[in-house]
């Protein structure tokens, strides 16, 4: 399918060698009859070292040919040789670090990334070495032990923009790992820039409908296989329901994420005009956007905005009435929620504040809904924070 156009990859791609079938099948098998003990025995070898696959698939911890539809699907998409599900989007990144701690030890990021990305580094429970740079910083950072350079672009909650191939540039001979959650393959694939591995939360975009939690990696046959052998050592592979969900989620996928973004676009401006918005954070406004062009396809659907405290971020919370407070992003429905009293709690307060996360800060994840509707509901929201304080 690789010669084929992107729309047409995320329609087709997993779809091979149904036969009669036109919807793949869900493989709810735990356990697979071995019908030579021999084979049984190499197969098991193999899939213990990391194989996509193996002549018998043994047990559901090790291979599932659900979840391997998906993972071929989304590592095309990527442009990259393989993909690896997980449970969630934190069990991705945790066989991420726990395959560098194999590989030397220690991690260079960048900040910010998601909040569970942060304090899974600062807590540390894998015995990381761990060195926190700014984009600019990496090369200065990378050591001779250096396993990983870990950045998020466009970066939650405040879509800071980070040059994939500048960074890849200053990392050399360290794979360089991008968090492509916010943008999906339909408007940024880094491997373009030179990174070797992307990583989803799958439960946002990719799902798109607010009903699987999942995570995926996506990269080159050997990390690709040093992740495996986590998931199989921990069991954190994707059920294989998920990964139903996540194949078909990425049929729609380019016509979700198109549709929000234009909505968004929109709700951008009336943002900047509203009284009760101090600060906003888009792609499109970033000042380091004529450089990011060439590596984004457009700037999404997430935009950031500060109403000057934690108390009117609250009440613009309670305030909508179509928005859905709630944490998450990439479904359909347009979601808002506060990250420094929910994504981002867990953080230090000087780790929120080298992120730029404020405590008036709020993220919206725009949906797919009527634009007149969201227009509306924003609106009344915002009103109600200026009303107040004109009280």
């Amino acid at each position: 399918m690789g010669t084929h156009g992107f729309e047409t990859r995320a329609v087709h791609n997993g779809r091979h060698g149904l036969g009669t079938a036109h919807v793949p099948p869900i493989d709810l098998s735990t356990t697979n009859p071995l019908q030579d003990a021999e084979v049984g025995t190499a197969s098991i070898s193999a899939l213990a070292q990391g194989a996509a696959e193996a002549e018998n698939p043994i047990y559901a911890r090790l291979y599932n040919p659900t979840v391997a539809r998906f993972e071929q699907a989304l590592a095309d998409l990527e442009g990259l040789p393989e993909a690896v599900g997980f449970g969630s989007g934190m069990a991705a990144i945790a066989a991420c670090l726990m395959a560098a701690r194999e590989r030397g030890g220690h991690v260079v990021a960048v900040r910010p990334v998601y909040g569970g990305t942060d304090h899974l580094l600062t807590d540390n429970p894998f015995g990381l070495t761990v060195t926190w740079a700014q984009a600019h910083e990496v090369g200065d950072a990378v050591r001779d032990d250096t396993a990983l350079v870990i950045v998020e672009t466009p970066a939650n909650p405040t879509l800071a923009l980070v040059d994939l191939a500048q960074v890849v540039r200053a990392a050399g001979r360290v794979p360089v790992m991008v968090d492509n959650t916010f943008a999906t393959p339909v408007l940024q694939r880094p491997v373009l820039q030179g990174a070797k591995i992307v990583v989803h939360s799958a439960t946002k975009f990719i799902g798109g409908h607010g009903d699987v939690v999942a995570g995926v990696v996506a990269t080159t046959a050997d990390w690709a296989a040093a992740v495996r052998r986590v998931r199989i050592a921990t069991g954190g592979i994707l059920h294989p329901m998920a990964a139903y969900l996540l194949h078909r989620g990425l049929q729609t996928l380019p016509l979700r994420v198109r549709a929000a973004q234009a909505n968004a676009r929109v709700l951008v401006r009336v943002l900047q005009e509203h009284p009760a918005v101090q600060g906003l954070a888009y792609p499109e406004l970033d000042p380091m956007w004529p450089r990011i062009r060439h590596q984004m396809q457009g700037p999404g659907s997430l935009i950031a905005f500060d109403v000057g405290d934690a108390a009117r971020a609250a009440a613009v919370m309670n305030a909508v009435r179509l928005c859905t407070p709630a944490v998450s992003l990439g479904s359909v429905d347009t979601l808002i929620q506060h990250p420094a009293g929910l994504t981002h709690k867990v953080l230090s307060d000087a780790a929120r504040a080298e992120g730029g996360i404020t405590p008036g800060l709020l993220r919206l994840s725009v949906g797919v809904e009527t634009l007149a509707d969201l227009r509306t509901d924003l609106v009344q929201a915002l009103d109600q924070v200026v009303n107040r304080a004109a009280a």
